[in-house]
């Protein structure tokens, strides 16, 4: 999925959306801008958003002299989702279809999002998850193809959606106890998406074998995996593929069994999909 002339004034939101998180003082700030608007400018309509928004990333952690800007927003996030796990355990426990609650469960946490258009509130997606709907719903092919699978790789999106995942992965192993799961995070920070460093509140390492993808961009690109990351990925009977940043990289890659799992939060995605704002998807590709 290319980058739009619309997705170019939200990546300068995300530049501004930075500085004021960590309240950058006025005068660094307006440099970062500045240089942000340049590199804005010339980016290429041949790329998708997050390979186009990471060098911005890249410029603002060296401005900045910080190697990972939101650390301390990313462990918040993940603290706050913990709140909320024996609840969703509860609620997939209780639910007449485990697997599929355990799957908009997993999507809830996909409101985390600090580089999206429009934020949602998590404990609000939380009370509302039974009632959801499906925009899109592939779900009962992809319920279906979880109990054959042998191995499945699962490609990470945001802080804090770790800890819904780790409900979802569960759940997938209750219904095939001998399938294997590969947990994809990125390569090095960026945004706010997983890392290896950030899971060790969620200990999502306890329910599935966790994979540095060695990917530096917001979503993953598949000729930038590593060798160990490519061959596992090449082998995986399902790919889940979670949030907006996976999808842009990913929506045209027809060759592999990928199914997405989002929620809708910038009109780019949602004119894409035929879908709206705030609509939560399960695609099969």
């Amino acid at each position: 999925m290319n980058i739009e002339k619309e997705c170019l004034e939200c990546i300068y939101a995300q530049a501004n959306r930075v500085c004021e998180l960590l309240e950058v003082e006025d005068k660094t700030k307006e440099s970062i801008l500045a240089k942000s608007k340049k590199m804005i400018d010339n980016m290429s309509f041949l790329q998708n958003p997050p390979q186009n928004a990471t060098p911005m990333y890249s410029m603002i952690a060296k401005e900045l002299k910080i190697k990972d800007l939101y650390k301390d927003i990313k462990i918040d996030s993940i603290k706050n989702s913990l709140r909320y796990y024996n609840k969703c355990q509860s609620l997939i426990d209780n639910s007449h279809d485990r697997l599929t609650t355990a799957t908009k469960v997993a999507i809830v946490g996909n409101v985390i999002d600090f580089a999206s258009q429009k934020m949602f509130d998590l404990g609000d997606e939380v009370d509302g998850v039974i009632d959801s709907e499906f925009s899109i719903d592939d779900s009962n092919k992809l319920n279906k193809e979880i109990l054959v699978a042998k191995n499945i790789v699962y490609l990470a999106d945001n802080a804090g959606e770790d800890v819904f995942d780790k409900l979802y992965i569960k759940t997938i192993k209750e219904y095939n106890q001998d399938v294997d799961i590969f947990y994809f995070v990125r390569g090095e920070p960026i945004i706010n998406d997983l890392t290896v460093d950030d899971l060790s509140l969620s200990r999502i390492d306890e329910v599935c074998e966790v994979v540095d993808s060695g990917v530096l961009t917001p979503g993953i690109v598949i000729e930038d995996l590593t060798k160990e990351a490519k061959k596992i990925f090449d082998s995986a009977d399902i790919i889940i593929s979670k949030g907006m940043g996976n999808y842009e990289c990913l929506s045209d890659e027809s060759s592999y069994n990928i199914f997405f799992l989002l929620k809708i939060k910038c009109e780019v995605v949602a004119n894409a999909l035929n879908s709206r704002l705030g609509d939560i998807i399960c695609k099969k590709i």
